[in-house]
């Protein structure tokens, strides 16, 4: 395992893309960062964090193994992970929100950025960038967020926690390189956030409508039964879940 430190960069999932371009970079090379000056999150969202208080780093994965549209059980097995991760630390009532957003409660502690590498319509590699809130103690701007240390009173160190996640994320790739796609996708569901809970969603248009989370397609579709018990697919960016 290759771990490169940066005191400061605008993204390490960026920087990882970049020395995947200029260089052939091993598996499980890491980039961890004290400081990112344009952390990214899904959809184009950005990653606020203060300066060494937090985990940012990204990691290379080869996954050339994967066909490419079961993509998502990468996402899977990142979001697995984190989870055991933090169990490990007691982190109480973790939940996944789809897709790969960590949750305590209903608050959100880590988001995941996959950027996969496709050749030729096939996988190559996953860029992998995790965003953990660790020792962090003010969100002012975030009232959905906390950290660590804030749901536990306990000062975490950031390598021993980033060793845990590589530990693990170790563990749940190779699952996904021995073909345990089911048990991957079995263990996710069983932590997804508001799973057979009345839940409101909002579609493309701005509609709010009503349903029940009950799994995930193996491409990574959320599956909601509506009113009139219809089970009905949704991809990211079709929904957002509310509450």
């Amino acid at each position: 395992m290759r771990i490169i430190k940066l005191n400061a960069i605008d993204s390490t999932n960026s920087y990882l893309k970049q020395l995947s371009m200029d260089e052939l970079v091993e598996d499980n090379t890491i980039v961890v960062a004290n400081y990112q000056t344009q952390g990214r999150g899904q959809m184009g969202t950005t990653w606020v964090s203060a300066d060494s208080k937090n985990l940012m780093f990204s990691v290379f994965k080869d996954v050339s193994y994967l066909p490419i549209e079961q993509n998502f059980f990468i996402s899977m097995a990142v979001s697995l992970s984190i989870i055991k991760s933090l169990e490990q630390f007691l982190i109480p009532k973790l939940h996944i929100k789809w897709p790969n957003d960590i949750l305590s409660e209903s608050q959100k502690i880590c988001g995941i950025l996959i950027e996969n590498v496709i050749k030729q319509n096939s996988l190559k590699a996953s860029i992998i960038g995790v965003g953990l809130n660790v020792n962090q103690t003010n969100f002012e701007e975030l009232p959905k967020a906390s950290s660590m240390y804030l749901l536990t009173g306990v000062v975490f160190n950031l390598e021993e926690v980033l060793f845990a996640i590589t530990k693990n994320t170790e563990i749940y790739f190779n699952l996904l390189n021995a073909g345990k796609h089911q048990q991957i996708k079995d263990s996710y569901e069983s932590y997804l956030f508001r799973k057979d809970k009345p839940s409101t969603f909002k579609n493309a248009e701005g509609s709010l409508f009503s349903g029940f989370i009950k799994s995930v397609s193996n491409s990574g579709n959320l599956q909601i039964m509506l009113e009139d018990q219809v089970i009905k697919e949704f991809d990211l960016k079709e929904i957002s879940l509310l509450y």
